[in-house]
């Protein structure tokens, strides 16, 4: 058998019991043993009428015990007693008397003692007191009313029959209700009814005592007694007075271990109130109660230390009265050391030590088999020195049983023990040829229990005889075990156990294997971790390879494992996960690695961090301070959850005026829990407290109780005060409206002032609800000084502050004077004018309105719509650039000085750009024309930006690294074509064409490719077919690097006649890379054939879509083409017509190109782009080759009149405008509208999704 010995060592703890009695394993010896009592009734019994009297008592020994009583002293046999029947068991002392009256129990009163006793000695039960007790009854009294004058007190006795068990008394009346008590009426411990003070209330004749007696599971009550209380019209006060205890001081005895029940009574006028008071020291708080209205104090398990004085005070208003109680705490008598029974061998000594203690001190006394010492022979070999029964050299017929018993007034004790001689041979009950295995460094214990009389000597020996005690590292015990700490690798192997008396020794053998220890070799780390994340811990460890490994998780100690349906914990291949981290994830987290024999364990802490938890309490103080718009809040500390508080935000709520938003009135430190707030008048102000810590707000706390603050004149005066006319005549004065928190009453409103600026007049005024006042029949832009100052029930606000507003303003009538226009370059001119009249502007100028739009190229002007351009510039700027013209352009141009209601008349200028260099020619292609030729095509450039004054061709092969390039003039503009000859039929060329202008060439087009031989034969690439029911698509990829080449596809149909039919070979071009060929039959197979120059290059098949060949009706005249002619011709001539009339339409109505750019559009409509100053192109093209038709007309008839509606948000609103570096703004808009003669505003449209405010070019 192996034992792990990790199990062994807490055998060692029961040791001592190998002396108490001879072990079971202990085989082939036949072994008396002395009587032991092991059960017996209770030191006190009472018994009643309708019980029975049972006396137990048992014991155990060998040979079987006998069993005797005494009664007070004397022998006592129960079957002897008559009138009885006694019920008597086998093999036991017990037994049970049943009577045949009531009262035969009380023949039976005394003490009793059981003996039990064999040829080895007597042992004794302790004393069992018998008490009978019969039915209780109410000694027969006349109960006479108890008169008494109203406020005096009275007590109503209860003298309940004595019990030898305690009474539960009860006063009720005569329904069965219990009498109220509380501080003035009053039921003692001794059963009485105490008034400090009558009323008339307690005039009743059935005030009745009732007195449970639990052990007779009855109640009996007293007679009713009849309290009468004589009303009158003064009640006398007067002073405290004990009614229990009436003297001043009483002594007490109190038991150790025993409550202590202490109990004072007054009587007075007011109701007097108890206090308890210890001179000597402090109440034990944790074992003092109070009762009964505080007129008795129970004090728990009562010590030494609770010795000394207890007052009780009776106190009102008139004075007081107390009473001293002196407590003495003694003590039944208790074991500092019991006698236990023994196993002696012949020649020992044997000692029984009985040592007792209690208050007073107990007297002890010996007693051998039930005999007192004293009654013995002289002789006897025995000595009692200081508690301790003393046998030297103990033999066989030494064997005894003894009795220690120790008594004072408040109980007794008593013990058997024995001292039994015995002669056995030694026997080790340990098994043997054991193993045991044990791991590196550890504490291995090998076993030998041995037994015999005298004790066996145990000795342990190594291998080779010698004794193992050598080694500092080898222990014994005393009942036998080797003990070996420390342990090394060669220490495994056999050792011997000797066990031997002066009767024979025996020997076994214990095998010892040590192990590997288990090792961590690496640890889990302690983490700080967030809330709602998660994380990972990892374990290693190295196990015996002998052994079973282990490794598992632990939690603040309890084992973690994989709960079914949670994914809290992940645990696997020595990694634990926990996810969705929480506060209560917390803690210790170990990893144990074990086996068999040894458990190590590696801890780590993990921290979870997070935003503050809720402030949990929150408490508002000095509200008197309220007055003064002040108030103190409090809180507890929110929990940090491992990052410290850094503030507390203080917020609040008004339910009223704006309920479930809160507004922060400040924050405080981390370490403040209270603070005092200065608060606004007239606010419902409900708190709550935020705590802040690096990851954020927690939760915020319980809102406090809602307080109202008294209202005030306002502290504030709104902001924000200006003064704009949105006419010529009137002045709109705005304002910021004070927040509701700043009004200090239900209401607010705003007392508005003003006058011409410059005067010393008298203030106009008007006090309005709304944050604006419109001020009525004012010149045009003339400056006022304003004030607006908060009013409300209780007062005015601060003295406003003056701001200075203008009344409404006037189309500008100032014109811009041009100083000169500047070519900067082909597409950028610098605009000059001189500074308007300020006068003139009739308003804040605001900057000006530059308008330019290209009119057509200096040869010819575009007749298509017109696209205008604009700058706005700042007022302080006389001078802008306009850049990104077209060359050789003619442009149109209009600046115009605008204020907030508009734009003024425009100063108009045309000029016109110098040519510039071309734009890059179209489409240019490669055909092959030989092994040495190429054909190049082209098409112009869109953008000529001059008059073009031919071509420059550049080129060059692609492996030579632009060496050998050439070059030369086309100087045909009107050339398309152009062939190259010469050419190596090896090479690759990149080819270069610009276009030129006076001002040179332009940008470039390049192309690559090589001649027909570079291009080798014709490749088809990736060639397919599909078909549909009459057509057929053929595609192909062109090869990269393949020259553009023509052929022909020929469709051929499979069928029913020989040789099938043929639809005409069509002429394809290589570069389309598809072709779809119609009029093909459903349902029929084609061939397809592709030819280059008569030779056969490709062949494949299709197959239409359908369910048959459609026959063709015969020919008719639908057919012929004369047919077919007229038709087409009177299609066109159709078209012609609507073309007319289109042209017709344009030119008639007055909704001109102009106009329709003129169309006003909707400042909150068109936004100037990021509101700043900046340059907005047409996103159009604006080649001049695009010729357009005229403008279209209008489709939307009804048009809203402009008027003087006209202002600056024509050109993007009137918001506040910032500026470029260069001083500059430029936007795009659809067109401004310009002022006619006379009734010229109605050809303006709004914007919609059928009248765009912009056209298209």
């Amino acid at each position: 058998m192996v034992v792990a010995l990790r199990y062994v060592w807490p055998l060692l703890l029961c040791s001592p019991c190998l002396l108490i009695q001879i072990p079971e394993e202990y085989e082939g010896h036949h072994v008396m043993e002395p009587p032991v009592i092991t059960e017996q009734s209770p030191r006190r019994l009472v018994v009643f009428p309708t019980d029975d009297i049972s006396l137990k008592c048992e014991a155990s020994g060998k040979p079987e015990v006998q069993f005797r009583w005494t009664r007070d002293g004397v022998h006592f046999k129960p079957k002897e007693e008559l009138g009885v029947t006694v019920y008597q068991s086998l093999h036991s002392g017990s037994f049970t008397i049943t009577g045949n009256n009531s009262n035969f129990a009380q023949r039976f009163q005394g003490i009793y003692r059981c003996f039990a006793s064999n040829k080895l000695g007597t042992a004794m039960s302790h004393e069992i007191r018998l008490m009978a007790e019969g039915a209780p009854k109410w000694p027969k009294e006349t109960v006479k009313p108890v008169e008494v004058e109203e406020g005096e007190s009275v007590v109503l006795p209860c003298n309940p029959p004595p019990s030898a068990e305690p009474l539960r008394i009860y006063w009720m009346n005569s329904k069965i209700l219990h009498i109220k008590q509380d501080e003035r009426v009053t039921m003692g411990q001794n059963g009485n009814l105490y008034f400090a003070n009558v009323l008339t209330s307690d005039n009743h004749s059935d005030y009745i005592c009732h007195a449970h007696f639990p052990g007779t599971r009855t109640i009996i009550q007293k007679e009713p007694i009849d309290l009468r209380v004589k009303a009158t019209n003064s009640m006398i006060d007067r002073k405290p007075r004990l009614l229990f205890p009436t003297n001043s001081s009483s002594h007490l005895v109190a038991l150790q271990g025993q409550p202590l029940v202490l109990e004072c009574i007054a009587e007075g006028f007011p109701t007097p109130t108890i206090k308890w008071l210890r001179p000597s020291g402090p109440m034990p708080a944790d074992r003092v109660t109070y009762q009964n209205h505080n007129k008795t104090l129970q004090l728990l398990k009562v010590g030494e230390e609770d010795d000394g004085e207890y007052r009780c005070l009776a106190e009102n208003s008139l004075g007081s009265a107390r009473h001293a109680y002196y407590v003495t705490v003694e003590a039944a008598p208790y074991w500092l050391h019991k006698p236990q029974s023994h196993l002696y061998g012949p020649g020992e000594t044997a000692r029984l030590d009985c040592q007792v203690q209690g208050r007073p001190q107990p007297e002890v006394t010996w007693r051998i088999n039930g005999i007192p010492v004293e009654e013995l022979a002289k002789d006897q070999k025995y000595r009692i020195q200081r508690g301790a029964l003393i046998l030297s050299n103990v033999q066989p017929s030494d064997t005894m049983v003894t009795q220690c018993e120790a008594r004072n007034r408040h109980g007794l004790l008593l013990a058997n023990a024995y001292i039994y001689v015995v002669q056995l041979p030694a026997k080790i009950l340990t098994a043997d040829n054991q193993t045991y295995m044990a791991v590196q460094g550890s504490t291995a214990y090998l076993l030998c229990k041995a037994f015999g009389a005298p004790v066996p000597s145990v000795q342990w020996l190594d291998e080779d005889g010698t004794t193992v005690l050598q080694d500092e590292r080898f222990f014994p015990y005393a009942n036998g075990t080797l003990g070996i700490r420390d342990l090394q690798a060669n220490d495994t192997g056999r050792y011997f156990c000797l066990a031997a008396n002066d009767q024979n020794n025996v020997t076994i053998v214990a095998n010892l294997k040590v192990k590997d220890a288990t090792q961590i070799t690496q640890g889990p780390r302690s983490a700080i971790e967030k809330k709602g994340s998660r994380v990972t811990f990892t374990c290693q460890a190295s196990f015996d390879p002998s052994l079973q490994p282990s490794i598992t998780w632990r939690g603040d100690g309890r084992d973690l494992q994989e709960l079914g349906d949670s994914d809290k914990y992940f645990i696997e291949d020595g990694r634990l996960v926990i996810h969705s981290l929480d506060y209560s994830d917390q803690g210790n987290y170990s990893c144990v690695a074990s086996t068999e024999l040894d458990v190590v364990e590696s801890r780590a802490q993990l921290l979870v961090v997070g935003s503050p938890g809720p402030v949990p309490r929150l408490v508002l103080s000095d509200l008197h301070l309220l007055t003064q718009s002040q108030v103190r809040v409090s809180w507890s500390p929110a929990e940090d959850h491992n990052a410290p508080i850094e503030k507390y935000d203080i917020e609040f709520e008004d339910k009223e005026m704006a309920p479930e938003k809160w507004y922060s009135l400040g924050k405080v430190p981390g370490n403040q829990t209270s603070t005092t707030l200065k608060l606004s008048p007239y606010v419902h102000y409900t708190f709550r407290v935020t705590a802040i810590n690096k990851y954020g707000p927690g939760e915020p706390s319980p809102v406090s109780e809602t307080v109202v603050t008294p209202e005030a004149a306002p502290e504030k005066n709104p902001m924000d005060v200006k003064g704009e006319g949105n006419e010529t005549t009137n002045m709109v004065i705005t304002w910021k409206p004070l927040r509701w928190m700043d009004w200090n009453a239900p209401q607010v409103q705003y007392r508005v002032q003003w006058r011409p600026q410059g005067t010393r007049g008298p203030w106009q005024e008007q006090i309005v609800s709304d944050p604006f006042l419109v001020v009525s029949n004012t010149s045009t832009f003339v400056p006022y000084e304003i004030k607006v100052q908060a009013v409300n029930s209780q007062g005015k606000g601060p003295e406003p502050q003056v701001t200075i507003g203008y009344s409404g303003e006037d189309y500008p009538q100032a014109i811009p004077e041009l100083e000169g226009i500047e070519i900067l370059n082909s597409s950028a001119v610098l605009v000059k004018w001189r500074p308007v009249d300020l006068a003139q502007v009739k308003g804040h100028l605001r900057g000006y309105n530059v308008t330019y739009w290209r009119e057509g190229s200096q040869r010819k002007h575009s007749k298509r719509h017109i696209h205008k351009d604009h700058v706005v510039v700042p007022a302080n700027t006389t001078s802008v650039i306009l850049s990104g013209l077209r060359p050789y352009s003619s442009y149109h141009l209009e600046v115009q000085a605008f204020n907030g209601r508009g734009s003024g008349p425009a100063s108009e200028f045309t000029f016109s750009t110098p040519e510039g260099v071309p734009g890059h020619p179209e489409a240019l292609h490669l055909e092959c024309q030989s092994n040495t030729s190429l054909l190049l095509r082209w098409q112009p450039p869109l953008s000529h930006n001059g008059v073009l004054t031919g071509y420059v061709l550049s080129y060059h092969p692609l492996d030579e690294g632009g060496k050998g390039q050439l070059s030369f003039n086309l100087r045909d503009p009107e050339l398309r074509t152009h062939n190259l000859t010469d050419l190596s039929p090896h090479l690759r060329y990149r080819f270069q064409l610009q276009a030129t202008t006076k001002e040179g060439p332009g940008e470039a087009i390049v192309r690559e490719g090589g001649t027909m031989a570079l291009s080798g034969i014709s490749d088809f690439g990736n060639i397919s077919a599909t078909a549909g029911e009459n057509y057929s698509v053929v595609s192909w990829v062109p090869k990269e690097g393949q020259c553009n080449f023509r052929f022909h596809i020929l469709f051929k149909a499979l069928g029913e006649e020989k040789g099938g039919a043929s639809l005409s070979p069509q002429y394809v071009s290589y570069n389309q890379s598809s072709y779809t060929q119609w009029d093909l039959q459903p349902d029929t197979d084609y061939e397809i054939h592709l030819f280059k120059e008569r030779m056969f290059r490709h062949q494949m098949a299709v197959k239409t879509n359908g369910t048959g060949r459609v026959r063709l009706p015969p020919a008719g005249f639908a057919t012929e083409g004369w047919f077919i002619g007229f038709v087409s011709a009177i299609i066109l001539l159709l078209l012609v017509l609507l073309i007319l009339c289109f042209i017709k339409r344009s030119k008639g109505g007055k909704y001109s190109v102009k106009d329709k750019e003129d169309t006003q559009v909707d400042s909150e409509a068109r936004p100037m782009k990021d509101e700043t100053f900046g340059e907005y192109r047409s996103l159009e093209s604006d080649n001049e080759e695009k010729a357009f038709g005229s403008s279209q007309p209008s489709l939307n008839g009804d048009i809203k009149p402009l008027g003087s509606d006209d202002s600056l948000a024509d050109y993007g609103g009137s918001v506040d405008v910032q500026f470029n570096e260069d001083g500059s703004f430029i936007g795009q808009y659809s067109g401004k509208k310009e002022k006619e003669a006379a009734g010229g505003n109605d050809s303006s449209g709004a914007t919609s999704p059928i009248n765009p405010a912009v056209a298209l070019e």
